[in-house]
C-alpha cells in the first residue's frame, strides 16, 4: 500500500461521515424520518440501496468460492432466488407500500388480532431484529476479517479489532442519519464497489499469466463454464462440475425460493426489501424500485466477480478447498498497481458499510417500533429517535459479541435457510388467504427448529435431505395448527381487507367490493420477467466468453419475454397507481 492508497481511503471515509452529517438533521425529526426516510425515496435511489446492501463483503469471496468449487452453474445456489425476488415484485411490493406501516413486523398489527399477534409481534422483531441480524452481521464481520488478514497480513488476534473500528465508524454515521444516510451513502458506495470489481475484472483477466479471455477459456478444466448444472445420480467425476442429485436440484431451484426466509430473498418480500418499498414515495416506485433491483442484483452485478474466480482457478490451483475463498483477494493484493489498491480496499469498505449501515437501522426500527415502543410510557418523537439512535449502537456491539463465536460463513446460511424453511409459505399465504392466522406465523416459526434438532441429533442428516423434512414438518404443524386455534376476528379481517384489497381468497369480507381479479395478468408478467432476466444473464455471460449463438440464442428468448412482459403489463395495469 503506497501514501496514494491511504489518501483514497481517507478520502472515502470523509465523505461517508459528511453524508451522514448532511442528513442527521432530518433524521432526528421523528421515527418515520429516521427508518422510512419520510416515505419519499425515488425508485431509483431505493433500488440502489437494495443492491448495495446485498453486495457485502463476503458476496465476492462467497462467488469466488462457489465458481472454485463447482464452476460457473455453483451460482444457481442464489440464482434460484430470482422467482422468489420477481414474486415480491409483482405480487406484494404493492401491498407493503399501501399498507402504510413502518416495518414488515407491524403487519402483525394490522393482520391477526388476539392474544397470539400481541406476542408474536414482539417475539419476531427481537427474533429478527436482533438474533439473524447479529448472525448476518457476525458473517459479514467475518468475511472483512479474511479481506484483512490476506490483504495486510494482520495477526488472527488483532482481526476483531480493526473490524470493531470500521462497524464503530458505521453505527455512527447510521446512528446519525437513519435511512436517508443509508440510502444515499448506498449510491455512493454501490457505484465504487461496482467499479472496483469491473477494473479489478480487467486487469486480471489481461495479466501476462492468464492473456485475456480466449486463454482463459482453454486454461479452464471442462465444464467450468457451463451455467447450467447437470442432473444426474452418480458420482462426479474428475474434472467436471456440479453434479447436482435430483433431490438437491429440487431444493435449490424449486423448494429454496418460496420455503425458505433468507436475508433480502424474504418469501414475500418483508426485511429490508420491505423497509425500501415502504420508504418509496408511491405504490408505483415500490413496484420498480424491486423490479430494478432483481436485475441489477442477478444479471449485471456478478459477472465481474465471477470473471476474477475463473482466473483465480489459473493463478492459484493450489488453494485449498477452504481457501479457495480467499483468491478474490490475493487477485487484488497481487496485481494491483498503488493507488488502484487503494481503490479495491474502498471497493470492499464500501460493500462492507452499505450491508452494516443497512442491518443496523433496520434492525433498530423492528427494536424501536415493535418491541420498546409497546412496552416503553414517552413515546415522543424525539425520545423515540434518540433510544433508536442508542438501539443502534447496541446492535453494534451484539453483532462483535457474535462474530467471536463464528468460524465458518457457509455453515451461518446453512443453518438461516434450514431453520426458516417451511416459514415462507406462510408469509406468501397470509396476503391472499383469510384463514392464515397469527398461530400459523408462531408455528412457522418454531417448528423448524424443532425439524433442525431432529434431522441433526437424531438422524444425522444433511442437507437437502434435512431441508426437505424440515419443511415437510413446517408445512404440517402449520396448517394443522391454523384449522385447530381460533381465526383472525372479522372485524380485523374486513380491515385489512379495506386498506390493502388484496386478491385470493377474501370473499367474505369483500361484501360485494371485490374487484375483478388481476392474478392471471401479473402471473405472465412474474412468469415472462423471471424468464427476461435469466436471459439477460446468460446474454451478458455469453457476450463475455464470445460465445456468440449462444448470446444470439438469449436474446431472442428475452426479446420474446420482453414482448410479452410489456403486453401483460399494459394489459393489467400494472404499473399503474390504484385510487
Amino acid at each position: 500500500m503506497a501514501l496514494s492508497d491511504y489518501i483514497i481511503i481517507g478520502i472515502f471515509l470523509a465523505l461517508t461521515i459528511s453524508i451522514g452529517i448532511y442528513f442527521s438533521r432530518s433524521a432526528g425529526q421523528n421515527i418515520d424520518n429516521y427508518f422510512l426516510g419520510g416515505r419519499n425515496l425515488t425508485w431509483w435511489v431505493a433500488g440502489t440501496s437494495m443492491v448495495a446492501t446485498t453486495f457485502a463483503a463476503d458476496t465476492p469471496l462467497a462467488v469466488t468460492e462457489l465458481v472454485a468449487q463447482n464452476g460457473i452453474a455453483g451460482n444457481w445456489l442464489w440464482w434460484n432466488m430470482l422467482a422468489g425476488g420477481m414474486l415480491t415484485t409483482f405480487f406484494f411490493s404493492r401491498y407493503w407500500r399501501r399498507a402504510n406501516i413502518l416495518t414488515d413486523v407491524e403487519l402483525i398489527k394490522i393482520r391477526y388480532s388476539g392474544k397470539a399477534a400481541a406476542f408474536l409481534r414482539p417475539f419476531k422483531a427481537l427474533y429478527i431484529g436482533i438474533f439473524l441480524n447479529a448472525l448476518v452481521m457476525g458473517w459479514v464481520n467475518l468475511a472483512l476479517m479474511s479481506l484483512l488478514k490476506v490483504f495486510f497480513d494482520i495477526p488472527d488476534d488483532q482481526l476483531l479489532f480493526y473490524v470493531g473500528g470500521a462497524l464503530a465508524l458505521v453505527a455512527i454515521y447510521v446512528s446519525m442519519s437513519g435511512l436517508l444516510g443509508v440510502a444515499y451513502t448506498d449510491l455512493f458506495q454501490f457505484a465504487i464497489s461496482m467499479t472496483g470489481s469491473i477494473i479489478l475484472a480487467v486487469i486480471v483477466v489481461n495479466s501476462d499469466k492468464i492473456g485475456g479471455i480466449s486463454a482463459l477459456k482453454v486454461s479452464l478444466p471442462e465444464g467450468t463454464l457451463n451455467f447450467f448444472p447437470k442432473i444426474g445420480t452418480g458420482e462426479t467425476n474428475a474434472g467436471e462440475f456440479l453434479v447436482l442429485s435430483v433431490g438437491s436440484f429440487l431444493a435449490f431451484i424449486g423448494m429454496q425460493w418460496w420455503a425458505s426466509w433468507y436475508p433480502g430473498a424474504e418469501p414475500g418480500g418483508g426485511g429490508y426489501i420491505a423497509q425500501r418499498m415502504m420508504s418509496t414515495k408511491d405504490e408505483k416506485h415500490a413496484i420498480y424500485s424491486t423490479l430494478f433491483f432483481q436485475i441489477a442484483h442477478y444479471c449485471i452485478r456478478p459477472w465481474p466477480w465471477i470473471v476474477v474466480a475463473l482466473c483465480t482457478l489459473v493463478l492459484y490451483p493450489e488453494l485449498a478447498m477452504e481457501d479457495q475463498k480467499l483468491g478474490y483477494v490475493m487477485a487484488m493484493k497481487d496485481h494491483l498497481p498503488a493507488g488502484l489498491k487503494g481503490l479495491l480496499l474502498v471497493s470492499f469498505l464500501a460493500a462492507y458499510m452499505s450491508t452494516i449501515s443497512t442491518q443496523l437501522n433496520w434492525g433498530s426500527s423492528y427494536i424501536i417500533n415493535d418491541f420498546y415502543k409497546q412496552v416503553a410510557k414517552n413515546h415522543s418523537d424525539k425520545r423515540l429517535v434518540k433510544v433508536a439512535r442508542i438501539a443502534t449502537l447496541l446492535l453494534m456491539i451484539v453483532s462483535l459479541l457474535v462474530t467471536t463465536q463464528m468460524s465458518s460463513i457457509s455453515g451461518v446460511w446453512t443453518f438461516i435457510i434450514e431453520s426458516g424453511a417451511g416459514v415462507g409459505l406462510v408469509l406468501i399465504l397470509r396476503w391472499y388467504w383469510w384463514r392464515v392466522s397469527a398461530w400459523s406465523e408462531i408455528i412457522a416459526t418454531i417448528a423448524p427448529f424443532i425439524g433442525y434438532a431432529i434431522t441433526k441429533y437424531y438422524f444425522h442428516w444433511e442437507f437437502p435431505d434435512s431441508f426437505f423434512f424440515i419443511l415437510g414438518f413446517t408445512t404440517i404443524a402449520w396448517i394443522v395448527g391454523t384449522f385447530l386455534t381460533k381465526p383472525t376476528d372479522e372485524e380485523k379481517l374486513k380491515s385489512f381487507y379495506d386498506l390493502i384489497r388484496p386478491e385470493g381468497n377474501w370473499k367474505p369480507f369483500a361484501n360485494g367490493s371485490e374487484k375483478k381479479s388481476n392474478l392471471v395478468n401479473v402471473f405472465w408478467c412474474w412468469i415472462s420477467a423471471i424468464t427476461m432476466a435469466y436471459c439477460i444473464l446468460f446474454l451478458m455471460g455469453s457476450l463475455i466468453f464470445m460465445e456468440w449463438m449462444d448470446g444470439l440464442v438469449y436474446g431472442g428468448i428475452g426479446s420474446v419475454a420482453l414482448f410479452v412482459f410489456r403486453y401483460f403489463a399494459k394489459k393489467g395495469k400494472v404499473f399503474e397507481v390504484e385510487a
